[in-house]
């Protein structure tokens, strides 16, 4: 799921609550903090599944603060309104993760059985020359497909440790 667009509603609402002169409790931006903490961490580390139900956590727990806070203090007209956008925002991520989840659970043919694979969209940041490099260095094997994904597969062990390659190489050139 795209935590980072939840993290961002609920801290474009704590901003509008400072803005109209509400103090914000410090164990709500704790919670926003941790979790954008660990969204940074997910991203890195994609196969960090442990940090799934703490981002989860720290954002439900701010979004509860946060619409308390406005409720009391701003009234229940202004809450509602916030909790829709909250609501349509985390719609909106929900269907993004299950577009990716389709696309990702795809049926691709030519991949011997017991191979795992992933696909990898390629830009200025993840170039083909950089995932054939590690492809190579890692013994697996990758086709350029059609619509500008690298298809990269082989052991699972192997994939996993391409995963983490590919994280180390954007932290590099994003410095």
């Amino acid at each position: 799921m795209n935590y980072e667009i939840v993290w961002r509603i609920l801290s474009d609402l704590a901003t509008e609550l400072k803005k109209k002169g509400v103090t914000v409790p410090q164990n709500m931006m704790r919670d926003l903090r941790s979790a954008k903490t660990m969204i940074e961490i997910l991203k890195a580390d994609p196969s960090c599944t442990e940090c799934i139900p703490k981002i989860e956590s720290y954002l439900d727990m701010a979004e509860s603060s946060l619409i308390l806070e406005v409720q009391e203090r701003l009234g229940p007209e202004l809450a509602e309104k916030w909790m829709r956008k909250i609501e349509t925002v985390r719609k909106k991520a929900y269907e993004e993760e299950m577009e990716t989840e389709a696309k990702a659970s795809k049926f691709v043919p030519g991949i011997p059985r017991g191979q795992s694979w992933l696909r990898i969209e390629l830009s200025n940041e993840t170039s083909k020359e950089t995932v054939e490099k590690i492809v190579k260095e890692l013994k697996l094997l990758c086709e350029l497909q059609e619509d500008g994904y690298m298809l990269v597969y082989g052991e699972k062990e192997k994939i996993k440790t391409f995963v983490k390659r590919m994280a180390e190489e954007l932290r590099e050139k994003r410095g």
